[in-house]
């Protein structure tokens, strides 16, 4: 990445809590203006990254740079610079949500004038003008969560990071979500997601890093993270278990790896290297042999089965959780869930 022009850069990081190793040497690169899925599962370190990132955990070891400023040298240039939605949408239950994004403007000094036209504008581009004058405690899980993002939009920030911004919504909410999250990046802002939906990162981001146990095991595109494991899978399904056997046969030769058959299921698995080619030779080969098909396709590997492959355990297990770190406050001394620096 030597050379490239990157909105958020981190080097050997490292960060631990008396026995237990939050981060073991993170190193992150992301391009500006380009989407960066952290995945991994609870207690990965992901969280703790962000925490470093935003000025908000000093780190034991370790250098980053966000938004081309030192983030341990000058962390209040940094604040001034980005934007930051956590796990949980932290808006003032009492106040509506015209108030809260007009006070968080205030806060930003932005000024009276400036920060009620952001405001409006928020609310408008989050679909949340019909709730405007509501109090947000009146609102779904979903609309929380976007006022808390067009709260973190405030003062259009550089580099966001969006902390699990799905987590505990409902299938329509995520989709709702990940088509505000979509429109922000066309926007042009650099953006590191963390997740430990699979589908999320595959859907968002441009490039990938596995993150588990404190340390990046893995990154590229999801295209090739998903080569890393084998490629594209004929699967079928015959209507008598007699002609597994004669299915395994007839596609030998088609095969780059070890085709897998069960009899119970009446399935059989065959790893091939032609993509849609190899399905229709399959086919062919198939019906050649008299082979009665109950249900034929080509799969590509999950992003599931990648984490499987790398990690030894899906994504939603196998890690302790990620420690609660101290009362540590900012370097600025704040303790906000949005950080910003003054203007």
């Amino acid at each position: 990445m030597r050379g490239m022009d990157l909105g958020i850069e981190a080097v050997g990081l490292t960060k631990r809590y008396k026995d237990v190793v939050a981060l073991d040497g993170v190193d992150l690169a992301v391009p500006r203006g380009t989407v960066l899925g952290l995945l991994g599962p609870n207690g990965a370190g992901k969280t703790t990254t962000v925490r470093v990132l935003t000025t908000l955990l000093q780190p034991d070891g370790g250098s980053a740079r966000v938004a081309g400023v030192d983030v341990l040298a000058d962390p209040a240039a940094v604040r001034s610079r980005i934007g930051l939605s956590g796990q949980y949408a932290a808006v003032d239950e009492y106040l509506t949500g015209y108030e809260n994004l007009e006070m968080v403007g205030r806060l930003y000094h932005l000024g009276r004038r400036r920060s009620r036209e952001r405001a409006r504008e928020l609310l408008e581009q989050f679909s949340l003008t019909e709730a405007a004058n509501r109090p947000a405690k009146t609102y779904s899980g979903g609309m929380r969560r976007r006022l808390d993002l067009a709260g973190a939009l405030v003062a259009d920030p550089e580099v966001m990071f969006l902390d699990e911004p799905t987590t505990g919504l409902d299938p329509r909410a995520r989709l709702d979500m990940w088509e505000v999250i979509s429109s922000l990046v066309a926007g042009g802002t650099t953006l590191l997601l963390t997740t430990q939906y699979l589908e999320e990162a595959d859907r968002l981001a441009d490039e990938i890093a596995v993150i588990d146990r404190g340390r990046v095991i893995a990154r590229g595109t999801s295209r090739e993270l998903k080569a890393q494991i084998g490629g594209e899978r004929v699967e079928l399904t015959v209507r008598d278990a007699t002609q597994v056997g004669a299915a395994v046969a007839a596609l030998a030769d088609l095969a780059s790896g070890e085709p897998e058959a069960d009899t119970g299921t009446r399935s059989v698995v065959v790893p091939v290297a032609g993509g849609a080619g190899s399905l229709a030779e399959a086919l062919r080969r198939l019906a050649d042999a008299g082979i009665d098909l109950e249900d034929v396709g080509l799969r590509r590997p999950t992003l599931d089965e990648v984490f499987l492959t790398l990690t030894g355990h899906a994504s939603t297990d196998g890690a302790s959780p990620e420690p609660e770190p101290p009362d540590e406050p900012a370097p600025s001394g704040r303790s906000a869930r949005r950080v910003g620096g003054d203007r």
